[in-house]
């Protein structure tokens, strides 16, 4: 059973699919475009952040389109440590995601309830047995857990809040390390999306993928007990994201087989291997399709594929501090490598969230009294972290 051809079909309507569709309409509104989606909405139940440094001035036009949160400036807290960035912060929630998506896409661009059972680099079948052929296909179906890459987990429980009075937040907290270190380096991240709106959300870096939803939310309550806020639970979320240390990337790519079929966002691990931020790689993804929007499918494989490459190679780095920060610190002091990295530069701060690390930079991050132990560090680096599998 057929379902018409299109220029480009984008399988997977998360970030990346979604943002990839979006540059289309902006830059070759004359190319047919179709994004099919498993679920019955776009960008599933997340919330992506970002700092406005990590996006030139083309990327913040794609992002332009969408509804989002917006702060001059954040806090981070640890023990013996707390500051203000004066960076801007961004955060754009999946509903407005769906619906700025809805807006600017033309109608016959979207099609949710679409399950991909097989793609090809210019077909894909649905579990309906419908196939959709295209000139290009695009998969952006995100991370499958993978023996060939390493690592640890970033497992996260978030909940909107709705407080009865005021709460009093003006600015983010990326990051509050001054709760009880529990199962490795915790924090509790805190977005204030109005007087009496609140994201609070308990962010473990783990060396399992356990995700404990009662422990969790018990955390979550105590945390806004200790705050003083109380109201009533609008939405939740939870995340199980990895955290990238190493691995084996060509036999990685080989076994999901994408090197016979473009890929985009997590699926091509295309993130920060340490923050596991994906919005200014997903940017630079879909200004990059945007940009070769008629080559076919095989061409444009190999053209996401040598991306892929390059940002694995350009990445190591921070692969290597993630393999220190969880082969070297004991799980309970983890924090002290992010206390310590906080009080360093704002720019070169930035520089690593965007990816855009200099040399002198990573010898700065490394320079100085370390965090952890030496002998264990270097250890850390010889030694290979687990993989990436459900346990």
């Amino acid at each position: 059973m057929s379902g018409g051809k299109a220029d480009v079909a984008i399988v997977g309507g998360g970030l990346s699919g979604g943002l990839i569709a979006l540059a289309l309409q902006q830059s070759r509104p004359d190319c047919q475009v179709v994004l099919l989606e498993g679920g019955e909405t776009l960008g599933g139940n997340h919330r992506w952040s970002w700092f406005a440094s990590d996006c030139d001035s083309e990327g913040e036009a794609v992002l332009a389109r969408f509804r989002k949160s917006r702060w001059d400036g954040y806090d981070v807290v640890f023990p013996a440590h707390s500051r203000r960035l004066e960076t801007s912060y961004f955060s754009l929630a999946s509903h407005d995601f769906d619906a700025a998506l809805r807006r600017e896409l033309a109608p016959q661009t979207i099609r949710t309830g679409a399950v991909a059972q097989h793609c090809t680099h210019d077909s894909v079948t649905l579990a309906s047995g419908e196939i959709v052929n295209a000139r290009s296909v695009i998969d952006c179906r995100g991370f499958s857990p993978s023996p060939h890459v390493r690592g640890g987990w970033q497992v996260f429980m978030g909940r909107h809040m709705r407080t009865r009075t005021p709460h009093g937040i003006a600015h983010p907290v990326i990051m509050d390390a001054s709760v009880d270190q529990t199962h490795g380096y915790r924090f509790v991240y805190v977005l204030p999306l109005g007087a009496s709106d609140i994201f609070i959300e308990d962010t473990y870096y783990q060396d399992t993928p356990e995700l404990d939803r009662s422990a969790l939310s018990a955390r979550l309550d105590a945390y806004a007990g200790d705050q003083g806020w109380e109201g009533d639970i609008i939405g939740s979320e939870t995340g199980v994201l990895p955290v990238v240390t190493g691995g084996d990337f060509s036999a990685y790519r080989r076994d999901a087989g994408l090197d016979r079929v473009a890929t985009a966002g997590t699926g091509a691990l295309l993130a920060h291997p340490l923050t596991s931020y994906t919005v200014p790689f997903a940017v630079r993804t879909a200004q990059l399709v945007a940009q070769n929007a008629d080559l076919p499918g095989d061409q444009l494989a190999a053209l996401l594929a040598d991306q892929a490459r390059q940002h694995w190679n350009r990445t190591g780095y921070y692969r290597l501090l993630g393999s220190m920060l969880f082969g070297a610190a004991s799980p309970r002091e983890r924090y002290r490598v992010f206390e310590r990295f906080y009080r360093l530069d704002r720019d070169l701060i930035e520089r690593f969230y965007a990816g855009r690390s200099t040399l002198g930079d990573k010898l700065r991050v490394l320079s100085g009294k370390p965090p952890v132990p030496v002998l264990r560090a270097i250890a850390a680096i010889a030694n290979k972290q687990p993989p990436l599998v459900a346990r």
